[in-house]
């Protein structure tokens, strides 16, 4: 680690050379680095012991490498399910925890999957396509839910977004109901029920704020952002802290019914600080998304991630990670299903 140190100092020397952007990024791929080693050579700490970074290296050792070829080839096609990977991921984790419990059809009962949440959900293909081929290389070997949590993951890099691993070993749950999808984070949230909300799940406010930077990729549906539009409040006809002109443009969108689309922001394939910086025009398209930069406690942060897009990397990679490990199911808890969509 004393020759990292050293070449990190000498890096440092050399960054006031360089623009302030370059900058930025020459530090947050330094970090990485040093992250990546750190967990290479003492092992990343998840409290879960059959969880690690290299659970498949004996048993399948092509699975990382098969599940970022299924996930490129896609998004080449389409880069649009970036957004729908990762939103599924994290759809995935706070309900019932990082189990692949939302990849599951109705049977005996409805499924997560058929609840309005999710009925917008997009890229279970892929996930299919994944297990399909994992299947033929090391059957009954690798779990839905770590195939979608690193899907989740490549469809970040993907975008141009930060590279970061996880662990893996997750099993794959056995419940999946769309009642308990109440427990998903609503659009009409203010900061403070954002934060007590993901505080439940053990996430800082900061962690909160830096996952929320996941729909810099990504649209939202009218129906999700009508209500600030007419009739908002008792006072208001319109949302406060929407910007005319935006609102304007949001209302345009919604002429064209419920399921018209508005892009989060001006760059919805590709993953970057854009998100942050619509925040700060009142642009934010979610009630949700503009009460990050409204509140006083939030402010600060979303302000700092639209300063600077290395840091909001950072902190999104390691919360992302903290989310993969979300009440994960080992052992007899959970199973390695033989098809994604179905309990074995």
């Amino acid at each position: 680690m004393m020759h990292t140190n050293s070449g990190f100092s000498f890096f440092l020397m050399l960054l006031p050379q360089y623009p302030v952007k370059l900058a930025q990024m020459v530090i947050f791929y330094l970090f990485s680095l040093i992250l990546a080693m750190d967990i290479t050579v003492s092992g990343w700490r998840t409290g879960v012991d059959s969880l690690n970074m290299n659970y498949y290296m004996m048993n399948c050792p092509f699975a990382e490498g098969t599940i970022k070829n299924t996930v490129n080839r896609a998004l080449l096609s389409d880069p649009t399910l970036a957004a729908g990977l990762v939103r599924m991921h994290f759809h995935d984790c706070f309900i019932e925890g990082c189990d692949g419990s939302v990849l599951l059809e109705s049977k005996d009962n409805t499924s997560e999957k058929n609840s309005p949440a999710n009925l917008s959900l997009r890229g279970y293909e892929i996930i299919d396509q994944a297990k399909e081929e994992l299947e033929m290389q090391c059957p009954g070997v690798v779990s839905c839910a770590d195939i979608l949590a690193m899907a989740a993951r490549d469809a970040v890099f993907f975008a141009g977004g930060p590279v970061y691993d996880i662990p893996k070993g997750r099993k794959d749950g056995r419940r999946s109901r769309m009642e308990d999808t109440i427990k998903l984070p609503s659009p009409t949230l203010n900061s403070s029920e954002l934060i007590r909300m993901f505080g439940q799940h053990g996430f800082t406010a900061q962690e909160m704020v830096a996952l929320s930077g996941g729909h810099t990729l990504g649209v939202s549906r009218c129906s999700s952002f009508k209500h600030r539009l007419r009739n908002f409040d008792t006072i208001n006809d319109v949302d406060p802290t929407l910007d005319k002109n935006f609102a304007k443009t949001l209302s345009k969108t919604c002429s064209a019914g419920d399921n018209a689309e508005q892009t989060f922001d001006s760059t919805r394939n590709s993953f970057d600080n854009d998100y942050y910086r619509a925040l700060q025009r009142k642009n934010g398209v979610l009630f949700s998304d503009q009460t990050l930069f409204e509140s006083a406690t939030t402010r600060g942060i979303a302000y700092g991630y639209a300063l600077n897009q290395a840091m909001f990397f950072l902190d999104f990679q390691q919360a992302m990670v903290k989310m993969s490990m979300l009440d994960v199911k080992e052992g007899s808890k959970g199973e390695v299903r033989n098809n994604c969509r179905l309990i074995n």
